[in-house]
């Protein structure tokens, strides 16, 4: 795959300029680059779903291959099954070729040469696609990535972590010769992530990966590709992404050492040109030499390298706007399941103290998001009752952020009575939202821009009982890690669905809910190792 003289600006906003970059027919790629530098931007352009202003990507006649952030299956109503086994045309060449047998009868001589050569093409494709062996291929791949149990289910009633794992199937079954992968660890177990991590470092074509899971990154990628958000270029690095930072670090290091002596010359030549400036008139050697000195600094000011900007990470301060009670929320013989389905839980009890940390844990599809969505009221359950104390104030972040209005723009999503317009531009300033990105609408943000518009709404709100729903998908290590500060110093009480270990073990858990059996257990990290290290499903 090849880049060259890549050009793209969205208004004032210039994404690439002049950026060019090479890699390899069986490389395995990890795009790296501050938050709108222009990653997923990059996939679309090889997708073809944006056109650049100048420049081109040659990615020949390869089959393409892409997973998005988020999953949105067109037919939701079709089977797991059968939606797998369409990811390879077969069933559509095959009806193709019992068409052209049908028209061979009737054909002229002229019309069977046509018909004939498609003919080949056709078996052609079959043959790539091996569809003799097609379905012993994809019933090893269900076996392997432990999805038998879903072939029956319908897509739109599988979990957020089913849709990853069965469009993950969908994607490496179709045979593409090359994977474009946009946070493809998002949601997985721990067993998934394992297998995935196999296949991709064994995968017979192109592999680009956007990810914030830097294991994942190290354990695959032969290259680092690097956007740059400041100069606007490619470059392209080998190794994984820790010999990249060192590289890049070392790169940073020279090019401010070079920065500097170009400022120093370019503060010898102004000093200069000052004084030949306030030289008297008639001293015409000075002012010679200084209008020659003038040439030679506006060149060097023009000329003078760019530095890399640090860019601040979000900062935020949950405070709750009052104390809760004593019990902010009781659950009681909670019973609940789907249209048709057997019970996700059976008389669930439980409740939270003021102050505490409470995670749920559990196999993909058992319920988590569902629980969560329960105790907002968005489900209604069959029987049982939820039961929220009178002081308190809920904050609810949901894992697909549909909370988020997509019609409404970043400044309109966080509209606070307590706050003037000053006040809001700061805050949305510490997520990363400055100028007129302020007034792009949701429903054109990425998954990561739009988690933090969630983030800030939830700042805003001021709650003093948070219910999370994996917070830290979309977001990068450092702002995870942030987050998960701030979370840890925060004085309301905590109700966590989470796969992310780090992230739970830094907020200080204090009770773990098992589903789908209900027991609570008492925190320890030797259990959270059990359920998210110890190759099992549980995340």
């Amino acid at each position: 795959m090849r880049g060259q003289h890549l050009c793209l600006a969205f208004g004032n906003e210039v994404i690439y300029d002049d950026a060019e970059f090479n890699l390899n027919d069986l490389d395995k790629t990890g795009i790296v680059g501050v938050n709108g530098a222009g990653k997923t931007t990059l996939f679309k352009v090889i997708l073809k779903q944006q056109e650049l202003d100048r420049g081109y990507i040659n990615t020949g006649s390869a089959r393409i291959g892409y997973l998005p952030q988020e999953i949105d299956f067109s037919d939701r109503q079709k089977s797991v099954w059968d939606y797998l086994f369409d990811a390879r045309p077969i069933r559509k060449i095959e009806a193709e070729l019992n068409e052209i047998y049908d028209k061979l009868a009737t054909a002229n001589e002229e019309e069977q040469i046509v018909l004939l050569r498609r003919m080949g093409t056709l078996q052609a494709q079959l043959d790539e696609f091996d569809a003799y062996n097609v379905e012993n291929i994809l019933l090893q791949l269900i076996d392997d990535m432990k999805i038998g149990e879903l072939l029956d289910m319908k897509l739109e009633d599988l979990s957020g972590g089913q849709k990853s794992k069965i469009a993950f199937a969908h994607l490496l079954f179709s045979n593409p010769q090359i994977l474009l992968l946009d946070e493809p660890t998002n949601h997985l177990d721990a067993t998934t992530k394992e297998f995935v991590t196999n296949y991709l470092k064994n995968y017979k074509g192109s592999v680009l990966i956007i990810s914030h899971d830097i294991d994942f990154l190290n354990a695959i990628v032969n290259k680092i590709l690097f956007v740059n958000k400041v100069t606007h270029k490619i470059s392209v690095y080998n190794g994984d992404y820790a010999m990249f930072k060192r590289k890049y670090a070392q790169e940073q290091l020279l090019k401010e050492l070079r920065i500097k002596e170009q400022e120093q010359e370019i503060k010898r030549l102004s000093d200069f040109v000052q004084k030949a400036r306030q030289a008297s008139q008639t001293n015409h050697n000075i002012k010679r030499m200084g209008k020659d000195r003038e040439i030679k600094l506006a060149k060097a000011i023009a000329s003078l390298e760019k530095r890399d900007k640090e860019y601040k990470h979000v900062k935020i301060q949950l405070e709750p706007k009052r104390m809760g009670g004593k019990v902010p929320l009781e659950v009681s013989n909670l019973t609940f399941h789907y249209s048709n389905k057997a019970n996700l839980y059976e008389k669930l009890s439980f409740s939270l103290s003021q102050g505490e940390r409470f995670l749920i844990v559990g196999e993909n599809g058992v319920g988590k998001s569902t629980l969560l969505k329960l105790i907002m009221g968005i489900l209604q359950p069959i029987s049982g009752e939820i039961k929220f104390n009178p002081k308190t104030d809920v904050g609810y972040y949901a894992q697909e952020l549909e909370i988020l209005d997509e019609s409404k723009t970043v400044f309109e999503s966080t509209e606070n009575s307590d706050l003037n317009d000053l006040q809001r531009h700061g805050i949305l300033a510490n997520f990363l939202f400055q100028g007129d990105t302020v007034m792009k609408k949701v429903e054109v943000l990425s998954p990561g821009e739009k988690a933090r518009v969630a983030l800030c709404k939830l700042l805003l709100e001021k709650p003093n009982l948070l219910i999370l729903d994996e917070p830290t998908n979309h977001l990068d290590p450092d702002t995870q890690a942030i987050i998960g500060e701030n979370f840890k110093d925060y004085t309301g009480t905590i109700l966590l669905a989470s796969h992310n270990p780090e992230f739970v073990e830094q907020i200080g858990i204090t009770r773990m809910l098992i589903l789908p059996d209900g027991k609570i257990v008492d925190y320890s990290k030797e259990l959270l190792d059990y359920y998210y290290i110890l190759n099992t499903d549980f995340i």
